[in-house]
């Protein structure tokens, strides 16, 4: 009896073989998996482990052979993929009931819910972003306000969001997303929001790191019910965030603005409510500014640059955006825009 360890072809008939495998534990296969790789014996699968970004996803073993190292060779084998990659901070999440499993791995716990754990390959990096952020700027121990941010892109809806916390609070931290699945990378939203309010001298940008979690990035894997999903992704967000950011920067109160348009959003609004004032942090909805009557939204500046209607992206962006987006640096954006459905 040999076991062999091999990476399937994703656009084959193997990834059907993989994803009934996985139906037996009541798993399913994420639709953003970059790799898979699989354990056999005899030719039958009796493990699998997957891959998407910095998360490591769909992992079972055969119930019978769980405790004989097939485990550990399959985490082995997916990391030293992902390292080849140059991913060398990686992720897991499961069900709280497993997650024994991934710390004798070497996995280190960062947040549980009663639905999810989420567990990270180093047992400070959580404590390190907030180190490297805290070295990069100059705030002190004073109580602050905090906002997270997508930007995607920055518009003047979220210039009177910070603006209305900075006039409120003596220091304000806006936080943008990292991951790059919107339709302005990183290092664009970051760069347009620095440049949209160097004029509010009590603001301070910075990254969120791997820490303020897209939903995006929360796999569906083993919780297939999307309201159920949704759910324990915001849970787990709001909870990281009270118990890591929001104490180590001292912070009091949050920002968030009303969501009219996005149902997820409008949930996440909710449960933040909920949840953080349980660590101290007030949350605070302020309700969206308005331009001609409509609340003025990031997706809306993405379907007007579809439709090429520069008039009414004018009146929705700040000077600092608009320019950008007049920019060769942004064509190539604006042409996957245009050739692409809507993201929200």
């Amino acid at each position: 009896m040999s076991l062999i360890i091999e990476t399937i072809d994703l656009e084959s008939t193997e990834r059907l073989q993989v994803e009934k495998f996985l139906s037996e534990f009541n798993l399913s296969l994420d639709k953003d998996v970059e790799q898979t790789i699989v354990a056999k014996i005899d030719g039958n699968i009796i493990g699998t482990c997957s891959c998407g970004g910095k998360v490591v996803k769909s992992f079972a073993v055969k119930k019978e052979l769980q405790g004989e190292g097939i485990a550990a060779k399959l985490i082995s084998r997916i990391t030293n993929i992902m390292f080849d990659k140059g991913i060398f901070h990686t992720f897991i999440f499961t069900k709280p009931v497993n997650k024994h499993i991934f710390s004798e791995l070497g996995y280190h716990e960062i947040f549980s819910t009663k639905d999810v754990t989420l567990l990270e390959s180093s047992s400070d990096n959580i404590r390190r972003y907030i180190k490297t952020i805290k070295s990069q700027t100059s705030f002190g121990r004073e109580d602050k306000a905090a906002i997270v941010m997508n930007c995607n892109p920055f518009t003047l809806g979220h210039r009177y969001l910070i603006e209305r916390a900075a006039c409120e609070n003596e220091t304000v931290i806006v936080f943008i997303v990292q991951e790059d699945k919107s339709s302005f990378p990183f290092d664009v939203r970051y760069k347009l929001v620095k440049e949209g309010i160097k004029d509010l001298n009590n603001v301070h940008v910075v990254s969120g790191g791997d820490y303020i979690i897209s939903s995006n990035t929360f796999p569906s894997y083993f919780i297939k019910e999307e309201e159920h999903k949704d759910r324990a992704y915001k849970q787990l967000d709001a909870g990281i965030f009270g118990e890591y950011i929001a104490t180590a920067f001292n912070i009091k109160r949050r920002y968030l603005g009303t969501e009219p348009y996005c149902s997820v959003t409008y949930g996440y609004n909710k449960v933040l409510a909920e949840i953080l004032p349980g660590y101290g942090v007030e949350v605070k909805i302020i309700d969206r500014v308005t331009v001609d009557s409509k609340e003025v939204s990031a997706s809306s500046v993405r379907k007007y640059i579809k439709e090429d209607n520069w008039k009414e992206i004018k009146k929705l962006v700040p000077e600092t955006t608009y320019s950008f987006l007049l920019s060769s640096e942004a064509r190539k954006i604006i042409d996957k825009i245009k050739g692409s459905e809507l993201r929200h």
